[in-house]
């Protein structure tokens, strides 16, 4: 399996946005796990309307979180941290220096892929860590797995060459056209379901 086409897809990612590296994933959720987890986070806020995989992470990861009242636009730090959950933003040189910053593409977002996802960030040691996370604590490239001394222990998060591709295919439209604006309403008060009743 080849992995050039994931990463010419970073190196065009990492140019839009205005970061120096950047960490496909096979989506937005498990790029905030591996930043979550390069850090040792052991608590965060999140908004009360996001995604409700965000708080169920916490749940995953045995971190303790709270909700925080936001009306926030384009993107939100997880509170207490340098990551971002920026999944719905799609502006050219917005990365924000200094943070990690999760992009999602999964088929309601501008760039479109079915699935997928980003980390953005201009630190290089976390970038090489991150991008052997993703990829099951292996090292991408000529070498076979069972050849390499593993020293990471890693997820299988990574995103396949083939959707790599058809990112690289869509992303001169995505640049040309505006993208939707999403609004906090277009999240549900999560702790209005049963499930999040006790993390009030």
């Amino acid at each position: 399996m080849s992995f050039k086409s994931v990463r010419e897809f970073e190196r065009q990612i990492s140019n839009f946005f205005g970061s120096q590296y950047a960490v496909a994933t096979d989506c937005c959720t498990h790029a905030l796990e591996l930043c979550l987890r390069l850090q040792n986070i052991d608590h965060y806020s999140i908004p009360k309307r996001t995604y409700i995989s965000v708080p169920f992470l916490a749940n995953k990861l045995g971190i303790t979180f709270e909700w925080r009242d936001e009306e926030w636009q384009d993107y939100y730090y997880l509170g207490n941290t340098n990551i971002v959950d920026a999944a719905v933003l799609w502006e050219k040189g917005s990365y924000i220096p200094g943070t990690f910053m999760c992009i999602s593409f999964q088929y309601k977002k501008h760039l479109s892929l079915g699935r997928g996802g980003v980390i953005l960030t201009n630190d290089r040691k976390s970038f090489k860590e991150l991008k052997k996370m993703s990829y099951d604590g292996r090292i991408p490239g000529d070498t076979p797995w069972a050849q390499q001394n593993i020293t990471t222990h890693g997820y299988h998060y990574y995103m396949t060459p083939e959707t790599a591709e058809l990112g690289i295919q869509k992303l001169p439209d995505a640049i040309n056209s505006k993208p939707r604006r999403w609004t906090v309403n277009d999240w549900p008060d999560l702790t209005k379901m049963s499930i999040f009743k006790e993390s009030k």
